[in-house]
């Protein structure tokens, strides 16, 4: 297995730094748990009729930080990588896709959220979400993502296992 580096949150510290270190880490958890794998292994999917892959969740959670961040936050008019419908579900069936293609994808989302979050003077900036036609601060946006990103880990440590057995953190 390749190594990711993945830094801890810190223990103490203020507000931004601790959700900006969370998401982070819940980032590179989502890589690690993809290291040294082939493109089939990551397009493998957990049980089917389950479309659900390892490449399924980057490209996923590339749709996600676009969202919040470009779209929401930004107001960025920007369509999703993957759905012209805006369905979010389109992303994880990835059996035509590519390492390189959904991991190329993620990373510039990853860096527009970070560019995004780092310009940004405050927690309490808001944007508009138009599926919840209501206006969110960027504060909601970051622990939705912590939120997300955990909840897809915890799918990634399955899907891990049941590729090649390898458990852990």
């Amino acid at each position: 297995m390749e190594t990711t580096d993945r830094t801890g949150p810190p223990l103490t510290g203020g507000e931004r730094e601790t959700l900006r270190a969370f998401l982070d880490f819940h980032r590179a958890t989502l890589a690690m748990k993809c290291d040294g794998l082939s493109d089939e292994d990551l397009r493998r999917r957990s049980m089917p009729p389950s479309t659900l892959t390892l490449l399924g969740l980057v490209r996923h959670m590339a749709e996600v930080e676009r969202t919040w961040f470009r779209r929401v936050i930004n107001a960025e008019d920007v369509p999703l990588v993957w759905s012209d419908e805006g369905d979010y579900q389109a992303a994880y069936d990835a059996t035509t896709s590519t390492r390189s293609e959904a991991f190329t994808a993620w990373q510039t989302e990853v860096e527009h959220a970070r560019r995004i979050e780092l310009a940004a003077e405050s927690l309490d900036m808001t944007g508009h979400q138009p599926r919840w036609n209501a206006d969110v601060s960027l504060r909601l946006v970051m622990l939705h993502l912590i939120h997300e990103y955990a909840r897809h880990n915890g799918h990634a440590d399955l899907l891990r296992e049941g590729i090649d057995g390898v458990v852990g953190a």
